[in-house]
């Protein structure tokens, strides 16, 4: 049997697995396991599937990922997507669209210091929602706001997402921090066209609120300090190499629990349940990464991405129309598989055939998270619209779906503009040398 025919036959047996309601870390285990069975034997299978799983989660670079949880989770309870909101709101609020332009815009502050989307979606939905509501917004154009800037959490550094790839695929992972700020803003720029797009073309849909003084404007400036500090700190250490992005997350976590701790927002009670909800959440992350890896062994096994290679080699595409392929994979697989498991699915293959064609590492490594981005936005199983429904329990998902089509279109056509200009991704981490 080819290696095309193994990867489908594997291929269909993880989609029966997942139908059959077996989450996605362990019907990417099973298949991987029972692959290698096959193809290396019973002794030689289990060996390797014994091994991988203490080399992968004893990385110490992987301890990057509850330190930046914990941030998040501490964050959160310090309420400083309030005073982002707050800032956004005074400065926003008053144009049309302007409560929803606010959202996306806290959405990007508060990913500047939680590294999850999920985290940041749930944030804003709880703050943002009730006020859009108040002033007889859409539905749809609130929680679409909402998803959408949601997804901002794994692009604009420090990002989960980001630290996971860089380890699979031994990239730097501060050059991949500092290359996610441009593409964050830009992401910013083209969802604020998205909300004007939609209230040009029904105002009654995001009207204007109160105006807000401007002494109350400087005033909500200034509460926001903590959050900049903390980005600043972060992404600021890590630009400048005073630390490394393992160090940075430390750094980070410790200084989230000392401005938690200055506002006396957190208590004994709420401090163990951040540390609870990054030990789930990290248990959870990991589970996803160790059967992704034993599946990843297997296609590697059998040989899929030298025959991808081969295969792309041989039909002549041009670098561009494999780039365009690959975001079209993306684009199919986001409506059924969520971001993480995508990455961790898909990189392994796809990582050598386009370095092999030219492709800065790093810039792929922007590339793929924001193409996986949509995989939380778009129907039917993006989970920040899941996130939403789970916050505002009256909102029908056929709303959210309504509302998230702009923002999917904005998204789209992000990924382009980076795939027309890669100096947006490669400038600044051009000048870190």
């Amino acid at each position: 049997m080819g290696v095309f025919e193994q990867a489908g036959l594997a291929f269909a047996a993880l989609v029966a697995l997942m139908l059959l309601g077996l989450p996605i870390a362990f019907a990417m285990l099973a298949v991987g396991i029972g692959g290698l069975w096959l193809t290396v034997g019973e002794r030689a299978a289990f060996g390797m599937v014994g091994q991988l799983p203490y080399s992968a989660t004893m990385s110490y670079e992987l301890s990057v990922v509850p330190m930046f949880l914990l941030t998040g989770a501490l964050v959160t309870r310090a309420g400083m997507s309030e005073d982002l909101y707050r800032l956004c709101h005074g400065f926003l609020g008053h144009r049309r669209g302007g409560l929803a332009m606010a959202t996306v815009v806290a959405c990007g502050g508060f990913a500047a210091v939680s590294g999850s989307s999920i985290a940041t979606a749930a944030a804003m939905a709880r703050v943002a929602m009730p006020e859009m509501r108040r002033y007889r917004y859409s539905d749809r154009l609130a929680s679409g706001a909402i998803a959408a800037g949601g997804t901002l959490g794994i692009l604009i550094p420090p990002s989960v997402i980001m630290v996971l790839y860089g380890i699979a695929t031994g990239t730097d992972i501060g050059k991949l921090f500092v290359a996610g700020i441009l593409p964050g803003i830009v992401a910013i720029l083209l969802y604020l066209a998205a909300v004007a797009y939609v209230v040009w073309r029904d105002p009654a849909a995001g009207p204007a609120a109160d105006p807000v003084p401007m002494r109350e404007r400087l005033a909500r400036f200034l509460s926001i300090g903590p959050v900049v500090a903390l980005f600043l700190l972060i992404i600021g250490g890590i630009y400048l190499g005073v630390f490394t992005p393992t160090e940075a997350a430390g750094i980070g976590a410790a200084g989230a629990l000392f401005f938690a701790l200055w506002r006396r927002s957190l208590g004994l009670r709420s401090f163990a349940e951040s540390l609870l909800e990054t030990v789930k959440t990290t248990a959870a992350l990991f589970v996803v990464l160790i059967g992704a890896l034993v599946f990843a062994n297997f296609m590697s096994l059998i040989g899929l991405p030298r025959a991808i290679s081969g295969l792309v080699a041989d039909a002549g595409l041009s670098p561009l129309m494999v780039i365009l392929i690959v975001f079209a994979i993306y684009l199919v697989l986001g409506c059924f598989m969520e971001s993480l498991s995508m990455i961790l699915l898909t990189v392994p293959v796809l990582f050598p055939v386009v370095t092999a064609l030219g492709f800065d590492p790093v810039w792929f490594g922007i590339f793929v998270v924001m193409a996986t981005e949509l995989s939380l936005i778009t129907p039917p199983l993006g989970l920040n619209l899941f996130v939403i429904q789970g916050v505002m329990r009256d909102l029908k998902l056929s709303t959210i779906y309504a509302g998230i089509f702009p923002f999917v279109a904005a998204d789209i056509l992000r990924v382009l503009v980076i795939i027309a200009f890669p100096g947006l991704v490669l400038f600044l981490p051009g000048l870190m040398g």
